[in-house]
C-alpha cells in the first residue's frame, strides 16, 4: 500500500506528518470541494500542494509565473488562489495588486520573507492570509479549509441583513452596500465588518477581531487588524482620517457606530 503522505512533503515542512487512522481509514473532517489555482515557481513545492489539494477533494491548476496566474484568474476565476510572492515575470505582490482591482478572489500568500513589514504589505494589498516558508502542508490545507468556509459561507437563508447607518451587510450573499453602492471587501474585511455590525457600539479589541477572522498563529499579529481597519476606512468613510463609522477607542480597539448621524 502506498504511503499515506508523499515523501517529498519534507521539502516544505522539514519533518514527516502522520495521519490519524481508525479501522483502517484515514480520519478527515468535512471539506468544501473547490477549484484552487496554485501559482508557485518551485515545481516540487507546487506538486506537493497539488497532491494535497487532490487528497482534500479539490480540483486545481498549477502555474509557474505571475502573468500566467493573472491570465488564469481572468479566464476562470478560482475559488481560491494560493500565491507565491517570489515569481518570474510578475511577482506575487503585483499579482495581488492587479487582481484586487478586478475581482474578489480569496488569496493565500506564500513567501520566504518573514518580517512583519512583509506580512502587512501583503495584507494591505488585499491578501486574505499569509504563510511563511517552510511550512507544513497539513497546516496549509487547514488554512485553505478555513478560507473556503469563510468565503463560501453556509449562512441560513433567513439570516437578516445587518444595517448600521447607510451601510448594509448581507451575511448570506456576503455583500456590503453603502448608500446603495456596492463596497468590495476582502473576506477578512467582511468578517470584521459583519462581526462589528452585529453588535454596533460595542468596543472590540484587536485580539477579539483577530480571533473572529483567522485565529492565532506564529506569523499573524494584532497589527493585521489595523491594516484591515485602515483599508475598510478607505472604502466606507467619506474622510478616512476622520472616520464616522469605524472609530478608534484609544488604548482598547475599535467600534462601529452609525456614521450617518455625524453627517
Amino acid at each position: 500500500m502506498a504511503a499515506p503522505w508523499p515523501e517529498d512533503m519534507k521539502i516544505l515542512s522539514g519533518r514527516r506528518q502522520t495521519p490519524v487512522w481508525c479501522c483502517g481509514r484515514d480520519l478527515r473532517v468535512s471539506r468544501v470541494s473547490a477549484y484552487v489555482l496554485v501559482a508557485e515557481d518551485d515545481v516540487k513545492q507546487a506538486e506537493v500542494i497539488r497532491r494535497y489539494l487532490e487528497r482534500e477533494g479539490h480540483s486545481s491548476l498549477v502555474v509557474h509565473d505571475g502573468r500566467a496566474a493573472i491570465d488564469e484568474v481572468r479566464r476562470r476565476q478560482p475559488d481560491l488562489l494560493v500565491l507565491d510572492v517570489m515569481m518570474p515575470l510578475v511577482d506575487g505582490l503585483d499579482v495581488c495588486r492587479v487582481l484586487r482591482r478586478e475581482c474578489e478572489v480569496p488569496v493565500l500568500m506564500l513567501t520566504a520573507r518573514s518580517t512583519e513589514e512583509d506580512l502587512l504589505l501583503g495584507l494591505d494589498l488585499g491578501a486574505d492570509d499569509y504563510m511563511t516558508k517552510p511550512y507544513s502542508p497539513r497546516e496549509l490545507m487547514a488554512r485553505i479549509r478555513t478560507l473556503l468556509r469563510r468565503t463560501r459561507g453556509t449562512s441560513a437563508p433567513d439570516d437578516p441583513v445587518l444595517r448600521i447607518g447607510a451601510i448594509s451587510i448581507d451575511p448570506v450573499r456576503r455583500t456590503v452596500d453603502l448608500d446603495g453602492r456596492q463596497v468590495v471587501c476582502t473576506p477578512g474585511e467582511f468578517e470584521i465588518l459583519a462581526a462589528m455590525a452585529a453588535e454596533p457600539e460595542r468596543v472590540f479589541t484587536r485580539r477579539q477581531l483577530l480571533a473572529l477572522t483567522r485565529g492565532f498563529d506564529r506569523y499573524i499579529t494584532e497589527r493585521t487588524i489595523d491594516v484591515h481597519i485602515l483599508n475598510l476606512r478607505k472604502k466606507i468613510e467619506a474622510v478616512p482620517r476622520q472616520p464616522a463609522y469605524l472609530q478608534t477607542v484609544y488604548g482598547v480597539g475599535y467600534k462601529l457606530v452609525d456614521g450617518s448621524r455625524a453627517r
